[in-house]
């Protein structure tokens, strides 16, 4: 007879365990635990509700979490002494509601980091028990709309063909559909009648957006049409008033949301659309810090547990989407033609090579480029010039021993600031004086490469008459600096916009007639293995921004490289076929769609430390995944913040156990973190990565 049957015939003969009055609960803590702790509960305390702030102990600290659940499972009456109980209850009712439970759990699981890591990015920092239950008071911010409600423009025939067809979809029961719109097809009336229905039903709606940029013109545009029923949130705001905000988006009156990707994480009841526009933007990833999630990823789960619809728009979709879309996952619709049957602008190459040859150049700008902006600043139209660095110039180099001033804490090239007469590194945030002369030889040091403030010199000098704004990260740190720039050039009060890829993302101008590209070639020369797909996305939304109104706008590219295919398709706006050769080459590759990727980072101040235990873990991982795992991977950038970095990436097919892998993955990590040479290496895994 085996145990168990012994056991069981000798049933009533052991003694019974008396029954514990006790009750239980499961917190979420901000700590980077991979469990929940479990606390007892007071008798004089009710059982809170899943979402429930408390208060409990830690250590010998007071620690704020959130209630997960009522703990179901049986405690071992050895640890029924271990078991703390909660200190206090914060608020009566929760301030996290199931489906956002809910969608922390997944996060959590999918991307294989904490409970607590989600809770601490999903809640806004310092929300406490005065505005756990707010007082009756004005709003912070945004102020209240005093001005009229406009009607909403009628649509034209191919805008209804695209809603009902997008309608018949959910219908038919594919509830994702992806809308691939051209530049100013008008997306955004789709989205306006959509979210209507969806107010008249009684339903809320979250419009996310990638950039804060977006909100700011989006924003003036929603609440004409729909007033207080706006509300707009992203991280410019301050603590007390995105506070004020997560508690304005949890009301049961019916709203809609606009914001950027931390917009998924609010208390939103009855959401009946989620709306993820320019669904392509690599802004949507986060990747510092945990949890490293893709908000459009995110959007999808959080409509599948509200049961609710969705909308990915753009006029270049990733690869990914368009091939579930192709597949018949998601359902599909076109708008191939901009609004009022204004054509696509017609994109022009200019070759540097013969340029510089012929010495027809004013600094970084070529002589059909200066041209054009001449004439189109003639005619009283705008022009946008775009260059994906920001600063004067991305580096300075000895003109005899060939040195770089580089940052002391990161593998990379200081960025030269001529207005502030400083280095900077772009990564860390370090900075220094500039060198009169080379710090190794004393030679002369010269400038390399050009970024947007050295664009804005040039442009000034060759038209001072002119009046120009610069859109990069260092005009735009101030909170308003986005909107007052682009309210500046929306209202003709500036005659040429410099930026770098913040002018690119879905802006509206009417009298934008002329956009050069300074040079094209850095996004396509990236490591990457999205470097043409990013570099097509990005060329067609900047080409994008003319002529939205009136004739055909014009878009001049320069480049070393003219020849190179991916600029004919820019110019004949040809989505599909960039599509068609990157998914062949991803077939073949073995990367997304047909796999999905993990990133394995692995970093610490040693570069001997980090290499050995990086060799632990590859060789952990081969064992159970074979070819599936890369050799570890110096990275381009091998250094930041002074931690020396690898990197190890895993491939799996689409059809296997994903979870099944991360489970797996989660034991060589622990294998590796008990091995000699792992000791105070850090270990990071970004699942997904962009």
């Amino acid at each position: 007879m085996n145990l168990s049957a012994v056991l069981a015939t000798t049933k009533h003969l052991q003694p019974k365990q008396p029954k514990s009055n006790l009750r239980y609960i499961d917190v979420i803590l901000p700590l980077a635990i991979r469990d929940c702790y479990t606390y007892s509960l007071p008798d004089d305390l009710a059982m809170p509700a899943p979402g429930t702030r408390v208060v409990v102990p830690v250590m010998k600290k007071e620690v704020r979490g959130v209630v997960l659940r009522e703990h179901s499972e049986a405690v071992d009456p050895e640890w029924q002494a271990r078991i703390r109980p909660i200190l206090s209850v914060i608020n009566d009712a929760p301030i996290v509601g199931l489906q956002q439970l809910a969608l922390w759990e997944w996060m959590s699981n999918y991307y294989m980091c904490t409970l607590g890591e989600v809770m601490s990015a999903a809640l806004p920092n310092g929300l406490d028990k005065r505005l756990l239950n707010p007082p009756k008071r004005k709003r912070v911010h945004p102020d209240p709309y005093q001005g009229p409600i406009e009607p909403q423009h009628p649509l034209t025939a191919a805008q209804q063909k695209c809603i009902d067809e997008t309608e018949g979809l959910w219908i038919s029961g594919k509830p994702i559909v992806l809308l691939h719109g051209v530049t100013s097809s008008g997306k955004t009336e789709i989205y306006i009648q959509l979210i209507e229905k969806q107010l008249q039903a009684g339903q809320n709606v979250l419009y996310l957006v990638p950039e804060i940029a977006l909100t700011t013109q989006l924003t003036s545009r929603l609440q004409r049409i729909f007033g207080n029923k706006l509300i707009v949130y992203h991280s410019r705001f301050t603590d007390a008033e995105r506070e004020e905000l997560y508690h304005a988006a949890a009301k049961n009156e019916p709203h809609v949301v606009i914001g950027v990707r931390s917009a998924i994480f609010l208390p939103i009841p009855q959401l009946g659309l989620v709306i993820v526009d320019e669904e392509h933007e690599t802004s949507y990833k986060q990747t510092e810090p945990a949890p490293r999630y893709h908000a459009r990823t995110a959007a999808l789960m959080l409509a599948k547990i509200h049961d609710s619809h969705v909308v990915l728009g753009s006029a270049t979709p990733s690869i990914e989407s368009y091939y579930m879309a192709e597949k018949g996952v998601y359902g599909l619709t076109r708008l191939s033609e901009r609004y009022a049957g204004i054509q696509l602008p017609d994109v022009q190459l200019i070759d540097l090579k013969q340029q510089y040859k012929r010495k027809e150049m004013y600094g970084h700008l070529s002589d059909p480029l200066v041209d054009s902006i001449r004439r189109t600043l003639t005619e009283g139209k705008q022009v946008i010039l775009f260059q994906n660095r920001r600063g004067y110039a991305p580096m300075l180099q000895c003109s005899q021993c060939g040195q770089v001033p580089r940052c002391i804490q990161c593998d990379v090239p200081l960025t030269l600031h001529m207005q502030a007469h400083e280095l900077r590194c772009h990564y860390c945030g370090y900075r220094t004086v500039v060198p009169t002369v080379c710090p190794h030889c004393g030679s002369e040091l010269r400038v390399q490469g050009v970024g947007t403030e050295r664009i804005e010199d040039e442009v000034q000098q060759l038209f001072p008459e002119a009046r120009i704004l610069r859109m990069d990260l260092d005009t735009t740190r101030n909170k308003t600096a986005y909107q007052d720039i682009i309210n500046a050039f929306a209202k003709h009060e500036c005659d040429i916009l410099i930026g770098t890829q913040m002018v690119t993302k879905g802006l509206h101008f009417d009298d934008v007639q002329l956009v050069g590209v300074v040079n094209a070639d850095p996004l396509l020369n990236q490591p990457d293995f999205r470097a043409y797909e990013r570099a097509y996305q990005m060329l067609e939304q900047v080409a994008g921004r003319s002529g939205r109104s009136g004739k055909q706008g014009k878009v001049l590219i320069q480049t070393f490289d003219a020849a190179n295919r991916l600029y004919s398709l820019v110019q004949t706006h040809d989505y599909e076929q960039l599509y068609r050769s990157q998914l062949g080459e991803r077939r073949l590759f073995s990367y997304p769609p047909f796999h999905r990727l993990i990133c394995i980072q692995l970093r610490h101040h040693d570069t001997l430390r980090v290499e050995a235990a990086a060799q632990v873990l590859q060789q952990r991982l081969t064992l159970i995944f074979g070819n599936r795992v890369s050799a570890v991977v110096v990275p381009s950038v091998a250094r930041l913040q002074a931690y020396h970095i690898r990197h190890i990436i895993l491939r799996i097919e689409q059809g296997a156990s994903l979870n099944g892998a991360k489970q797996r993955l989660r034991e060589a990590v622990d294998y590796t973190y008990s091995h000699k040479d792992a000791k105070g290496v850090q270990i990071i895994i970004d699942v997904d990565p962009i």
